[in-house]
Formats: C-alpha cells, sequence, structure tokens
C-alpha cells in the first residue's frame, strides 16, 4: 500500500531505511517516543524488520525528491484485538513523528491530511482521536489545522521517562478528535 500526495509518499519500510529513521530516532524529540530510541544502525534496521510487517497502517514519510525517509505514521484501530463484533474498531489513534530538520515545512499536515484520507475513506473510520503532551505545540497546532477538537487535558496522565531521581516523571497529555462526518480537508 503506498498513499502519494504532491511532495510525499505513504509507504511501507524497508530495511533500506534504518539510517534515515536512525536519524530522527537516536534522540527522539518528544518523551512519548521514548521508548522507540535507537541506539545504532544495527538496531534501526532490525526496526525496520519489524515496521515492514505492518505495511496496512504503519509508513514511512518520504520525499518524492529525494527518496529520503523523513518521519513516520502510524497506529491502529480501536479494538483490533478483539472479535469483528466489537464496535470500537472504527476508531482510530494516529501517533505521527517528522525528523526535527524537516519541521515548519507542512510536511508533517500533509502526511497526516493524507492518512486521515485513508483511515476515513479507505479503512471506514468513524472516529479519529490523538494524544499530544502539553508541551508538543507543534503536534497540538497540527490537530488544530487537522480540524480535531480539544476534547479533554489529562493531569499527571502518563509516564515515558524517569526523573533523575529514578522516579516516573508524569506529562499532562491533552486528547484531540475528529469524526468522519466532521472531515472536510
Amino acid at each position: 500500500m503506498m498513499i502519494e500526495t504532491e511532495r510525499l509518499r505513504l509507504r511501507p519500510f524497508t530495511e533500506d531505511d534504518a539510517a534515515d529513521v536512525y536519524e530522527y530516532l537516536h534522540e527522539p524529540a518528544v518523551n512519548c517516543f521514548a521508548s522507540m530510541k535507537l541506539d545504532s544502525l544495527d538496531e534501526a534496521k532490525e526496526a525496520m524488520k519489524q515496521r515492514a510487517e505492518d505495511a496496512e497502517y504503519y509508513f514511512a514519510i518520504e520525499l518524492k525528491e529525494s527518496g529520503k525517509i523523513i518521519g513516520e505514521i502510524f497506529g491502529c484501530p480501536e479494538g483490533h484485538e478483539h472479535s469483528e463484533d466489537d464496535n470500537t474498531a472504527d476508531t482510530f489513534s494516529p501517533c505521527w513523528m517528522l525528523n526535527l530538520d524537516y519541521s515548519g515545512r507542512g510536511y508533517a499536515f500533509e502526511a497526516a491530511r493524507a492518512y486521515f484520507d485513508y483511515l476515513f475513506n479507505e479503512k471506514g473510520m468513524r472516529r479519529i482521536y490523538a494524544y499530544t503532551e502539553d508541551y508538543n505545540l507543534p503536534s497540538q497546532h497540527l490537530c488544530e489545522k487537522l480540524g480535531m477538537r480539544r476534547e479533554g487535558m489529562y493531569m499527571e496522565f502518563i509516564s515515558f521517562v524517569n526523573e533523575p531521581d529514578g522516579t516516573p516523571h508524569y506529562e499532562n497529555t491533552m486528547e484531540y478528535a475528529i469524526l468522519k462526518k466532521e472531515w472536510r480537508l
């Protein structure tokens, strides 16, 4: 599966993408991706094999012009581990991550808009929601630009990293969402 936009391709990962992904995951920009940190190129190659297994919902964000991988967008439908009769299977929570060297150029919006179109129109999703930390202003702005509404703030919701003394560092998390009937981009 491949999704094309004016400047981007959203496509499955290959092992050849390891160096580009290592570039932005050797030091993840936000704490929620701390568990995805890569410590070596060999580790990145192994991670690419795992990402390639989920070609339905996990995409590399590739610049058409150069073939460079500048980020990724992924997620899974709610209820995917339940039966097909589960009504939550039409609800989806995506995540996106962009190499900071490519931020501020509209690539995240272009990729997310295409991904949301795919989810609503190809995969039959009814509702898409996203979490973002209160300090991650670019992600909040992206949610709003996509037409998502802020539905809530969870205080000290989750911990991705520890404080210097080893105790969990809890983060405030916002939830944004949009329904298919609201999708107009």
